[in-house]
């Protein structure tokens, strides 16, 4: 199956605004309330083994059952006897929040993400099932709602059907993520070596250098406006909490975030598409943007979002049926792609890459980009012999380029 999603802008009228306003708030509790509830179980179920607690106890019976997914979803037909503003909301809408709630203590479980917290506010719901197609001309039809003006950018491709809405409240406005669905499957690019590669290495400095010596500079999103986004804040530091000002300063800081989220998710579409034009095969090291993130360079690193680019990079090159692979990272800037000699470490500082054995000078970044070039192209070659020798073909063996000879190896 073929899974897309489309994103619209919608334009409720003042009374559909206000039912889905108070739809958010009612998803919230509901929210919150399954936290607590799984909080409290799991808290009666552990005690420091030498003392207990001086200022409450959880008393849950022993015998009763972890409150998991199925059990809160069967207790909301309960929770609309003695919650009337929860009839409103339709019974999926809910059953999606429980839903979220399981998502979230699975990831803490299974993905070592953090502990669920409490929400202050739900942004979004989920309208996860429709009979027939919600979208009609120029509105879409909304369960208990009825007919939402939309602005149709692009229409829906012929094949495929409106499976999943998904309603969400940002600072510009109301939009809805129609997930879309068509049969079939996209088949994944297939490597050869008769292809044209390309090898990118992601830094500070540069943004992005490739083998074939180009260079591009890190575009600054968010500390290209950081005197604006600072005079936003000292002026909302003034206004009384909860007035009215107070909330249209907190309007305009959250429209210049949403603002700043937009260019840069346009400029990573732009560039990836960019370097989609140049190559049939992508290789890129595979790094773990999360320690960029806690470094002494995180400002920089979370302004351009490396972990975002290398997911929309992967989703526009299997689109354009462009092979992309990830290589190990490890010493790309200490091995000479002339020589492959090992040049041993350098500073920061240091830009230029200059081989002591061979005599080989070239910018640092792009010696990176063309041992990550080497590397992606050797493991490409044995994936297709491989692929050969699995299939029992006969003949003669494909040799590997020149440039895709095997880097030394170092004890790490």
């Amino acid at each position: 199956m073929i899974n897309l999603n489309y994103e619209y802008r919608i334009y409720p009228e003042p009374s559909q605004e206000e039912t889905l306003l108070r739809w958010l708030f009612a998803c919230r509790k509901v929210y919150n309330y399954c936290l607590a509830e799984r909080k409290d179980w799991i808290k009666s179920r552990k005690s420091p083994v030498d003392q207990c607690s001086l200022v409450n106890e959880y008393i849950i019976p022993g015998d009763t059952k972890y409150p998991d997914y199925y059990y809160q979803k069967r207790q909301l037909t309960e929770a609309k006897k003695t919650n009337p503003e929860l009839k409103e909301v339709p019974s999926q809408v809910l059953q999606e929040v429980v839903g979220k709630v399981d998502k979230a203590f699975r990831s803490f479980h299974n993905r070592g993400y953090g502990f669920p917290r409490f929400r202050k506010r739900i942004r979004s719901m989920v309208f996860p099932q429709f009979k027939t197609n919600p979208i009609i001309g120029n509105q879409i039809k909304l369960p208990k709602i009825g007919d939402i003006k939309i602005n149709l950018h692009r229409p829906i491709p012929e094949g495929f059907v409106v499976k999943q809405v998904q309603v969400v409240n940002k600072a510009s406005g109301w939009y809805v993520i129609c997930t879309i669905q068509s049969e079939g499957d996209i088949p994944d690019p297939i490597p050869d070596l008769s292809y044209s590669s390309l090898g990118i290495d992601l830094g500070f400095s540069s943004l992005i250098a490739t083998s074939r010596n180009e260079i591009i500079d890190r575009p600054k999103f968010l500390i290209s406006l950081q005197s604006k986004l600072k005079s936003l804040q000292r002026k909302l530091k003034d206004k009384v909490k909860g007035s009215n000002n107070w909330k249209k300063a907190c309007k305009k800081i959250a429209q210049l975030h949403e603002y700043i989220h937009r260019v840069r998710k346009d400029y990573h579409f732009k560039l990836s598409h960019y370097l989609c034009d140049q190559a049939k095969m992508i290789f890129i090291e595979a790094i773990d943007f999360k320690s960029w993130g806690r470094g002494m360079l995180r400002k920089h690193s979370l302004d351009f979002a490396f972990g975002a680019f290398v997911e929309i990079l992967t989703l526009v090159a299997k689109k354009r049926d462009v092979y992309l692979l990830k290589v190990d990272k490890d010493y790309t800037s200490q091995t000479c792609p002339n020589c492959n000699t090992l040049t041993g470490k350098k500073d920061l500082n240091e830009r230029i890459h200059s081989c002591s054995e061979c005599g080989f000078t070239i910018n640092r970044d792009v010696a990176a980009a063309m041992i990550i070039e080497q590397r992606g192209l050797l493991a490409v070659g044995q994936t297709v012999l491989q692929s050969v020798e699995d299939k029992g073909y006969g003949g003669k063996e494909q040799s590997l380029p020149s440039s895709s000879r095997r880097s030394r190896k170092s004890n790490s």
